[in-house]
């Protein structure tokens, strides 16, 4: 052999032993991690999973309620709850918390039901509502229920308030400053950065773009916001002024009316909730602890009380058992929660290839009869809506009836993929409605040149060349405004078909409006007012099923994901999220949250660039 082959050789050699050294050491590290993960699981000091007889049950939620989890890795799961540590954005399912409260007011171990609701964040009324029946039902057990909190927020106090005890520290507060629609506006910014913002809408109200194009909202948005805040307000205000057994005018909405209360309290914040009604006594942490131990007794715990946390009775009423298939009818409930985008998302988002996916899934299953489309959705891509929308009609085609059953949103692309199905039911405070259209994109022309940087180049038609960095033709700027009009015509001509009106009358009530789901049932937009058990009902009964079963459709998994959610737990399978910013500060915040407002469309990804999408349905 020559000395060039034996280099040639010994260098491919040489390569293969580095190559298989870092394959073997990446290995033994991935092995090496899960042995100390479980080791820490093991030998971790956590209360066993067990429900201690003669306990309160803890509910201590931390987190956004949610009608769908995001899918989360299930080793980076593992591995958290091993080392203790906490989710980014933590989720709560409503259905656990709600069979969890049910469970407990069944189960004899428990004594009491204490509500600390310290770490929940969010969760629209509907959400609340339905967490709140099933502590009002809890009740009917002659149970106590305590709230118990420093502070609490006024989705923390929805729930709190229909507890049968309400305490506040001495040093706390509460105050219930209603809705609002307040969003950052980057019209001037843009302009000095000389970006140019092309827009292309059908809808008097659909202000979704106004952010990119003005410094204020318009008087258009702020009246159609107005009415919907108005009355989603005043069902909170209903809510709790009958829990709490209280006139509705007890809700101090006017600065005068606040200052006056609050400096007869004394300039003291737990002293005016205590006088205005809010809470029933101003406690301690130790004199609740107090009062908790004599009811249930102590433990050796943080609390220092015999409960039963959240968590683990959640665990222990949902063991992970299989999913047994029966020769039972069922009605199959598949989840559209998030923005609509185009192509397959983990759970958690709604894609317009995965959850179409879901929807054929239950059309192709014999033992499923009908299907509850279960929507918490704002909208998003004008494609991947209609792709979903299109297997709904397949599901009808195939006498399998569908239900929409609409949660805090269901606007824009999330009426889109509910006005095909048979009956659509809202819950009163839902927001639905924003039937209007828009494309929008940038380009960088002029901040290029600013810096010294131009584009140029040649192409045989002119459509070709077409970039960010090239100024818009103005004629091809008429080509996507039509083609958003032609979108807009085609969604009220769809609504009008599906809801027996004409597209005039259709016309009227879109336009991009927003509307609360007790207006929508007044303007035709949907049948009647519940939640999900009664879409169920509605469900069962088109089909004509006297018994059947009912179940969450879910993707398939493959045979490695199934493995690794057998061998981590019930965690789904899918990449966790990077954190923009480690820092609680006021500053990272706003940062957070102007990254945040254009991320929103940094990631819509409809194929035309049409979009229907309500981003002013938020609520804060």
């Amino acid at each position: 052999m020559s000395a060039k082959g034996s280099w040639t050789k010994s260098l491919f050699v040489g390569l293969w032993t580095v190559l298989n050294f870092c394959r073997k050491l990446l290995f033994n590290f991935i092995f090496i991690l899960i042995i100390v993960g479980i080791f820490i699981a093991l030998s971790s000091d956590k209360d066993p999973l067990t429900v201690k007889p003669n306990s309160a049950l803890y509910l201590n939620l931390s987190g956004s309620l949610v009608i769908e989890k995001e899918a989360v890795e299930p080793f980076s799961q593992f591995i958290q709850e091993a080392l203790g540590n906490e989710q980014e954005n933590p989720e709560v399912l409503v259905r656990d918390v709600i069979k969890t409260i049910q469970n407990a007011k069944q189960d004899r171990r428990i004594k009491a039901l204490v509500l600390d609701l310290q770490d929940l964040t969010d969760g629209g009324l509907d959400k609340l509502r339905q967490v709140a029946e099933a502590i009002d039902d809890f009740k009917t057990s002659e149970k106590p229920v305590y709230a118990i909190g420093d502070y609490y927020t006024q989705t923390q106090y929805y729930l709190a308030s229909h507890a049968d005890h309400v305490y506040l520290n001495p040093m706390g507060a509460l105050l219930l400053e209603g809705y609002g629609r307040y969003g950052l506006y980057f019209k001037d910014l843009l302009e000095k950065l000389n970006v140019t913002t092309h827009i292309f809408r059908v809808g008097t109200y659909k202000s979704a773009v106004e952010p990119f194009l003005r410094n204020d909202m318009s008087d258009a948005a702020k009246e159609a916001n107005q009415e919907w805040l108005n009355t989603y307000w005043a069902q909170y205000k209903a809510d709790v002024g009958a829990a709490r057994n209280m006139d509705e005018s007890n809700f101090d909405e006017k600065l005068d009316v606040l200052v006056e209360k609050f400096n007869a309290a004394g300039g003291d914040f737990a002293q005016y909730a205590l006088e205005n009604g809010w809470v029933d006594a101003l406690k301690t942490r130790e004199e609740v602890r107090q009062e908790l131990v004599n009811l249930v007794g102590s433990d050796d715990n943080e609390l220092g009380v015999n409960v039963t946390p959240y968590n683990t009775y959640v665990k222990v009423i949902n063991p992970p058992v299989p999913y047994h298939e029966n020769d039972t009818d069922k009605v199959a409930i598949v989840v559209a929660k998030g923005t609509i985008l185009d192509g397959d998302q983990p759970a958690g988002a709604i894609g317009g290839d995965s959850t179409a996916r879901l929807l054929r899934q239950a059309r192709l299953d014999d033992s499923v009869k009908a299907v509850v489309l279960q929507i918490d959705s704002p909208g998003g891509s004008s494609f991947g809506s209609e792709v979903i929308r299109q297997e709904v009609l397949e599901l009808k085609a195939a006498g399998k009836p569908v239900v929409a059953s609409m949660s805090t949103y269901a606007a824009s692309g999330g009426y889109w993929i509910s006005s095909a199905a048979d009956k659509i039911i809202a819950s009163p405070s839902t927001i639905t409605g924003s039937i209007g259209v828009f494309g929008m994109f940038m380009t960088y022309e002029k901040s290029l040149d600013y810096i010294g940087v131009n584009s140029d180049g040649t192409g045989s038609t002119e459509i070709t060349g077409m970039s960010p960095t090239r100024a818009l033709d103005p004629r091809f700027g008429q080509i996507l405004q039509r083609n958003v009009e032609s979108s807009y015509n085609r969604f009220i001509n769809m609504v009008a078909e599906a809801r027996s009106m004409t597209p005039e009358q259709v016309d009227k009530i879109a336009q991009g409006r927003v509307w609360i789901g007790s207006t929508a049932l007044e303007l035709g937009l949907v049948d009647e007012l519940g939640d999900l058990n009664d879409a169920v009902v509605a469900a069962a009964e088109l089909a004509e099923l006297d018994d059947f079963d009912t179940f969450y459709e879910q993707r398939k998994l493959s045979p490695q994901e199934i493995f690794w959610k057998e061998m981590f737990g019930q965690a789904m399978v899918w990449g966790a999220k990077v954190q923009f910013a480690d820092s609680n500060s006021q500053l990272m915040g706003l940062v957070r949250q102007v990254v945040s407002e254009f991320d929103e469309l940094k990631q819509l990804n409809d194929p035309m660039g049409v979009y229907i999408l309500c981003l002013e349905c938020q609520v804060k």
